[in-house]
């Protein structure tokens, strides 16, 4: 396992005769997607010895749309040039060693399909495109030639290696054309013999034909073809063989100088050899050449399957071949090969590499025909990484071309030794989870809802759960058997079953020994334990804690609750994020402190990442569910959604992040800390995780279509990109391809790669189900792709767990046929047409009966022997035959017969009407004759009713009507008129099927307004409407429609819910309302103290109290906000604080008195505080609420909420004369600050509540021994060091950051924050200001003192304290060791990994490796020698230091206390600056406190300087 990167790169690009290349010195490129990656090989690559010696090392970034075509400069001087085309119209000249565009030119009108760079001349690039134009483009001096040959579609081109005009073109029909470009594109040579697509064209090596030995007349099974004219033999066409590849399964050897084909070769039909690949698929065939330059009496070539065929040119007659890779079976490719580039490495090895439908880049050895190694690829989206518990570095990646990854990392022999899982699979792979224990049992989950197990040591195809998700699987979890399954009897109960989360919502259980069974819906246990009555929230994440007795659910609203196994009891409900959740991690168990796997890490598609500490939730087991809204840490950085979370296994509380903002980032979450930030990818990330082995070593997946192994030391920046970056990242993704909407194929030329990708993707992918679905970049990947840069990300449904239905993207995602074209048209209406003249005239009504009007126009002889006839057959007594034929001739007499008659010609008429597509004249006619029931019967056949034959329905009695109606309704649903349908049931009383129909084609609106009107009022069907129409309102953001339609099914909670999903302080306000109307009057609380929360920020102190005001429950938050307001104020008047605030109440405006009475006056006065049994009521409210500890990165708006909790608990508690309470609840306010490393507001603390110093509540508290006397040491410890520091400083104030200070201040470490904090703090934090006036003069003037800072340096005796000391010690002690053997553990994997990596070194090489001296990196000292520690000495102290803190009392560990050894050093420095102001006593008793308690790597130098 080596410690550098690596890249899972994207697949090569599919069915481009060039878009790859390679030059001598080892560097090979390919076209993937709308890059190009370039790959290192040979002894240049560095690569660790021992494995194949490649390594992908960068990009060329810079089309837009795929990338068609690949070449280098093959000149000696320029290897580092080389040039592409795209889909994007252009042709670009790259520098690889910068990675940067050089020129390019957009001469193309049409989709460029061929390009390459002339061998012959330096600065040549020839380009062909689908419509059969040739650009010749000479680089230097930026010139172009245009030529139009033959108006066909250009499939191939390949310039001559031996003179510079030449040019072969190969066409899609299977011409070949050998053209002269100084003739104007002069055809020389036309070939015709191939009868397809010409996929590649190669010219022999050597000039001249005498290389092989192919008489004149020996192959003439074809006739020379003359060139139309004769050509004279001229120099230029003698002599030179050229060999065509093409999709007729032929390879053509043709001659120059004679014109024609010499030799023909037909691939043979190879048996499959065990290439893992579905034997059904119909694969179509692609040849490619490669003419070795130093054999030209051989010839490579592809053949069907992926085998490549060595051909032996010299037996013509024979067909001769080897086949590569002949011995050793499943080195061969499994599909067809696209590409061959001969390689030359810097060690003169002849390699050839070649691309494949397969996905893998191979690398041969000429010299055995054998494969040297593979680079896989993805060809889709990497969702997913896991990890596997058991068998050690198998990573398994979830990409969406339907195919699992299996990728070994810790091999040895192969860095990328990746197995490829596509049985059974047949869809997007979205999620992944392998089981705990069982070795090579991996879950996995896909696009369509799927869920299945693949044992990835055996070749079976995967088990697959006959319960399928509705949408979308996102996560996937084993967790322990839940009921009904764990009811089951021993034999058939297993140990863990498989939790899945689909984007339905619903998470189902799965049981692994019967995955045939039915999958349990967990939401049914869940409302059976907790009987729960409101609609169930929609699940986007499950997560089970390592010990699986506890399970979290991340739902759609943001909310995360924690259930208890057995039955799933509902402990705790967590409202932090307010947008869906995406992903959940509970911490590890291994570390070095127990308490921290109760860390439950989460991020949303909000930015910020919240981990919530459940220790005393899950410990205290509550009777009925908790409600947390305060983080334990909040982690912000991201810009975008985050996607997935991951611990690392190494180190206490550290945690990685992907997000959609194109980074990842590492934090340390205790400190609340950003450590380093990964860019390497070119879209959003979608997965990360950590490597189970290397501290340091990092995977994560994107929508890039790659995979990066990364190294956290390795990363310049330490936090993700802000403002300016995150632009440039977009822009970054606006440059990844846009698909083209798919054409219809023309039947005419039509772009042949695309057509291909088409082809290739519904025949082999859908209709035959094959294995791995397409690539190119027109694969259903490409589809839901680059849907994004036009699109707001909300509307994204990538692999965001945002289930958005009625956006037109969403089609792409559900259905993979149906195109999606990434622009949102809007369908514009036509501009009237001017009418015509003759419209606007009235028109004539069109006659019922044109034909009989028409015989009636006929000649006068005709007329007069109509009259004849008629007067016979009326009065004769018999007709005979003749005037029988007559009448039957001559229908429209009919009209004056009888009746038969007529009716005869009212078919004939009617038949006409039909015939000339007039339906309704024909209606009206039966009508006539009466047969209504016939003309509806027929109109309805035929979807031809009409609203007036319906209306005259009834004429034919009452069913015939209701049928009439009920056909008609049919056929306006056809015509998709579903408002006018649902009228016409309605009309014949059929209200159910009538808001049934309108229903399921979402006319909610007018569903509901018929059910109301037209069914009774408890009728369920009404109600579901409501939360129907609802869900989906809810999903599109419609949050207020929303929320009235829960109203209006009488689930008020729902609708109090989903009006809060936006989070800004209007829409919670108005959801707390709501809330507390109706009654639900917990969730109006929460969701009013999150209001005044989101208003806080904005420092809108009226609006904040306004939203307090609804609820009684809030009456103590409202004191805490009040406190708060009254302490910014004073901050703002003494421009401590940062921002000035817009909106002060009333009654914060007076500014004089002590700061507590102003407190308890605007208590009285605003909030009728007044009695001890109102303060008390208050303090009971508030004393339930416990919030985290705070850190250096807390920010300063919470933290100073969190310490006017504490000052209000302290106010409330003097208030009832509960002294020993405000003690308490003081020292946690200033300890908070301390904490925070916020000196400045630790000061304002005492001034405000201190400001005669602590001896009144010494007074309060009596002499007697009270509990909470350690309390008042510790706060009075800490005021006194306060004054401490103002007055050091006051002493150099003219050089507040004097050498002294900067010295003292490195020294410490985060016992000590403050001085970090301030020694690299804004101005306002060392303000000299807030320290008493002194005198300023050079500090090493004696300086007299007064007698107030006499008084104060006694009192700082109190901060001597010995058994503090001790025990500050032993923690330190506590810690070093710790942090000395987190460093072992980390050197012996190390060692371990290189002890694997070469043969491994003999026992006690090993064991020496473990016994170096650890601590050397952390030594400042360089005269100190550390001895090496052992594993015991190190285990032996830490036991000593954890017996010394267990022995001291529980009173002296529980207050904190300032540090007293920086105190003693504080004292040491002022008595040096200041002589004689620290009486010989103190500054005796400092130092015996250093030498005795310095002994710590922290102090040790310090205590040298001053002790010696």
């Amino acid at each position: 396992m080596g410690q550098e990167p690596r890249t899972l790169p994207p697949s090569p690009n599919w069915y481009c005769a060039r878009c790859s290349d390679a030059v001598p010195g080892g560097l090979f490129g390919f076209a993937a997607r709308t890059s190009v990656f370039l790959v290192r090989v040979g002894p240049g690559a560095g690569a660790i010895p021992g494995t194949p010696p490649f390594r992908v090392i960068g990009e060329l970034v810079g089309h837009t749309e795929r990338v068609s075509g690949f070449t280098f400069s093959h000149h000696p001087g320029q290897y580092n040039l080389c040039a592409t085309s795209s889909d994007d119209g252009t042709v670009k000249i790259w520098d690889v060693e910068t990675k940067a565009v050089v020129t390019e030119h957009a001469l193309h009108q049409h989709t460029i399909s061929a390009l390459h760079w002339s061998p012959q001349v330096k600065d040549l690039i020839v380009s062909g495109d689908e419509k059969g134009v040739v650009f010749c483009y000479w680089l230097n001096r930026n010139d172009s030639q245009h030529l139009f040959i033959e108006p066909r579609t250009i499939f191939c081109l390949t310039c001559s290696p031996h003179h510079e005009d030449l040019v072969a073109i190969g066409y899609k029909d299977g011409i070949v054309v050998i053209i002269d470009i100084s003739k104007k594109g002069e055809v020389i040579h036309r070939l015709r013999g191939h009868d397809d697509e010409i996929h590649s064209i190669a010219w022999c090596p050597l000039p001249g034909e005498d290389c092989l030995s192919i008489s004149q007349e020996e192959n003439s099974e074809e006739p020379a073809i003359p060139n139309g004219k004769v050509t004279a033999q001229t120099a230029v066409t003698k002599g030179c063989y050229l060999a065509t590849g093409s999709k007729d399964q032929t390879i053509r050897i043709w001659s120059c100088s004679r014109g024609r084909g010499v030799m023909v070769l037909k691939l043979p039909f190879l048996k499959r050899r065990g290439g893992g690949i579905d034997p059904t698929i119909k694969e179509r065939l692609w040849l490619t050449l490669h003419w070795p330059r130093d054999q030209p009496t051989q010839l490579v070539s592809s053949c069907f399957g992926g085998e490549l065929l060595l051909w032996d040119l010299t037996q013509s007659w024979r067909r001769k071949y080897t086949l590569f890779s002949a011995s050793s079976e499943g080195q061969n490719h499994s599909r067809i090969v696209f590409n061959l580039c001969p390689l030359q490495t810097e060690d003169d090895k002849q390699l050839l590499l070649s691309t494949s439908m397969d996905r893998d880049v191979k690398c041969w050895d000429m010299a055995t025909l054998e494969c040297c190694w593979s680079l896989p690829s993805l060809g889709g989206f990497a969702y997913s990484l896991a990890f596997s518990p058991v068998d050690m570095g198998c990573l398994a990646i979830g990409v969406g071309d339907g195919m699992i990854r299996v990728w070994n990392t810790l091999s040895i022999k192969n860095n990328y030794d990746v197995k490829n899982f596509w049985q059974g699979v047949k869809s997007k792979v979205t999620a992944l989870c392998w089981h705990p224990t069982k070795e090579g049992c991996l879950a996995f989950g896909t696009d369509d809802g799927k869920v299945g197990l693949y044992d990835t040591y055996s070749n079976k195809p995967p088990q697959i759960s006959s319960t399928y998700h509705k949408k979308t699987v996102y996560t996937l979890a084993w967790g322990p058997p839940l009921p009904p399954i764990s009811l089951g009897g021993e034999g058939d109960r297993p140990s863990l079953t498989l939790y899945s989360c689909g984007g339905e919502g619903i998470v189902l259980q799965h049981n692994p020994w019967k995955l045939g069974g039915e999958a349990y819906d967990i939401n049914k246990l869940i409302r059976d334990t907790n009987s729960i009555k409101y609609k169930l929230p929609v699940h986007t994440e499950v997560s089970w804690k390592a010990d699986g007795k506890i399970m979290a659910l991340g739902n759609e609203d943001g909310s995360i609750e924690i259930f208890q196994v057995p039955n799933l009891k509902l402990i705790c409900t967590i409202q932090q994020h307010h947008k869906l959740v995406n992903t959940i991690s509970w911490h590890h168990e291994h570390g070095s402190q127990p308490e921290l796997s109760y860390l439950m890490a989460s991020g949303s598609n909000n930015a910020v990442i919240y981990v919530h500490n459940l220790k005393t939730v899950i410990e205290s087991n509550p009777e009925s569910p908790v409600t947390i809204t305060e983080p334990y840490r909040t982690l912000s950085g991201h810009t975008a959604k985050i996607t997935s979370v991951a611990w690392s296994p190494h180190h206490d509380g550290r945690l990685v992040s992907a997000s959609y903002d194109g980074t990842a980032q590492v934090w340390d979450t205790l400190r609340e800390e950003p450590l380093c930030n990964f860019r390497g990818h070119r879209g959003r990330l979608l997965c990360v995780a950590w490597s189970p082995l290397d501290p340091d070593c990092i995977y994560s997946g994107a929508d890039d279509f790659c995979v990066y192994k990364w190294l956290t030391p390795m990363q310049e920046h330490s936090r993700p990109p802000q403002g300016k970056k995150s632009i440039e990242l977009e822009k970054k993704r606006l440059s990844q391809p846009k698909p083209k909407p798919k054409k219809k194929k023309k039947p005419t030329s039509r772009a042949p790669v695309k057509q291909d990708v088409y082809d290739g993707n519904e025949d082999e992918s859908i209709r035959e189900s094959s294995g791995p679905v397409e690539n190119g970049l027109s694969d259903q990947e490409g589809e839901e792709e680059a849907l994004e840069p036009e699109l707001p990300s909300s509307i994204i449904s990538v692999a965001s767990r945002e289930p958005v239905t009625c956006t037109p993207v969403s089609i792409g995602f559900e259905k993979s046929k149906t195109t999606v074209n990434n622009k949102v048209t809007i369908l514009k209406k036509e501009p009237p047409k001017e009418k015509s003249e003759s419209i606007t005239k009235k028109r004539k009504a069109r006659s019922m009966l044109p034909l009989t009007t028409s015989l009636d126009h006929r000649s006068k002889e005709e007329l007069h022997q109509d009259c004849l006839v008629l007067a016979t057959a009326k009065h004769s007594k018999e007709l005979n035959e003749d005037v029988s034929a007559d009448l039957e001739e001559r229908f429209h007499l009919g009209l004056f017969t009888d009746r038969t008659a007529l009716y005869r010609m009212i078919e004939v008429e009617g038949k006409g009407h039909l015939e000339n597509g007039h339906p309704e004249l024909f209606h009206q006619l039966m009508l006539w004759k009466g047969d209504l029931k016939g003309v509806l019967q027929t109109a309805a056949e035929r979807g031809e009713l009409t609203d007036s034959l319906v209306a005259m329905a009834p004429v034919a009695g009452y069913h015939v009507w209701l049928w009439a109606v009920e056909a008609f309704a049919k056929q306006l649903c056809f015509q998709d008129q579903y408002v006018k349908a649902a009228s016409h049931l309605l009309s014949i009383h059929k209200v159910y099927e009538a808001v049934e129909l309108l229903r399921s084609n979402h006319f909610y609106r007018e569903a509901i307004a018929v059910a109301k009107a037209r069914l009774r009022p408890e009728d369920p069907i009404l109600k579901d409407l409501y939360l129907t129409w609802g869900a989906i309102l809810e999903k599109d953001g419609h949050y207020a429609v929303a929320a009235k339609c829960y109203l209006g099914a009488a689930s008020a909670y729902d609708a109090a819910k989903v009006l809060s999903k936006k989070g800004d302080a209007a829409s919670l306000k108005t959801a707390a309302e709501l809330a507390s109307i109706v009654g639900e009057n917990e969730l109006s609380s929460s969701l009013a103290l999150r209001c005044a929360q989101e208003l806080l920020l904005a420092r809108n102190w009226v609006g904040a109290q306004e939203a307090l005001k609804l609820h009684e429950s809030l009456k103590g938050q409202r004191l805490v906000f009040s406190l708060l307001e009254l302490l910014s104020k004073r901050l703002e008047e003494r421009q401590l604080s940062e921002g000035k605030s817009s909106s002060y109440n009333v009654w914060a405006a007076g500014t004089e008195g002590p700061f507590v009475e102003r407190v308890t006056a605007v208590w009285k006065s605003t909030f009728s505080l007044e009695t001890p049994e109102q303060y008390q009521a208050a303090l009971q409210q508030l004393q339930t609420i416990k919030y985290p500890s705070a850190t250096n990165n807390t920010p300063s708006k919470q933290l100073l909420l969190h310490i006017c909790h504490d000052l209000t608990l302290a106010v409330l508690s003097q208030q009832v004369a509960s002294w020993d309470a405000a003690v308490e609840a003081l020292l946690r306010a200033v300890v908070r600050s301390y904490d925070s490393g916020n000196f400045t507001i630790m000061q304002e603390v005492h001034s405000a509540f201190l400001p005669e110093g602590c001896d009144h509540l010494r007074d309060k508290l009596g002499e007697h021994q009270s509990p909470t006397t350690p309390a008042f040491k510790s706060l009075e410890a800490f005021f006194i060091y306060g004054r401490l520091y103002e007055f050091w400083w006051s002493l150099s104030k003219p050089c507040p950051k004097s050498s002294v200070w900067v010295r003292a201040a490195h020294g410490r470490t985060t016992s000590v924050e403050q001085s970090q904090q301030i020694d690299s703090a804004s101005p306002e934090e060392t303000d000299p200001n807030i320290s008493q006036p002194k005198p300023s003069g050079p500090p090493e003037l004696d300086l007299s003192l007064t007698e107030e800072s006499e008084q104060m340096l006694i009192t700082c005796k109190e901060l001597f304290s010995e058994k503090h000391a001790s025990l500050q010690n032993s923690q330190r002690t506590v810690a070093e060791v710790q942090e000395t053997l987190a460093e072992m553990i980390r050197q012996h994997q190390k060692s371990q990994v290189c002890k694997s990596t070469t043969n491994g070194p003999d026992k006690n090489e090993s064991e020496q490796v473990a016994e170096q001296p650890l601590s050397s990196p952390q030594n400042q000292c360089k005269e100190e020698k550390n001895q090496p520690l052992s594993l015991p000495e190190l285990t032996k102290s830490l036991t000593e230091a954890n017996e010394r803190i267990a022995k001291f009392p529980e009173s002296v560990k529980i207050w904190p206390f300032p540090d007293v050894l920086e105190c003693c050093l504080i004292l040491l420095h002022i008595g040096a600056q200041c002589p004689g102001s620290i009486t010989q006593d103190m500054q005796q008793q400092a130092q015996e406190l250093l030498q005795k308690y310095g002994n710590t790597k922290v102090y040790r130098r310090y205590c040298q300087t001053f002790c010696t």
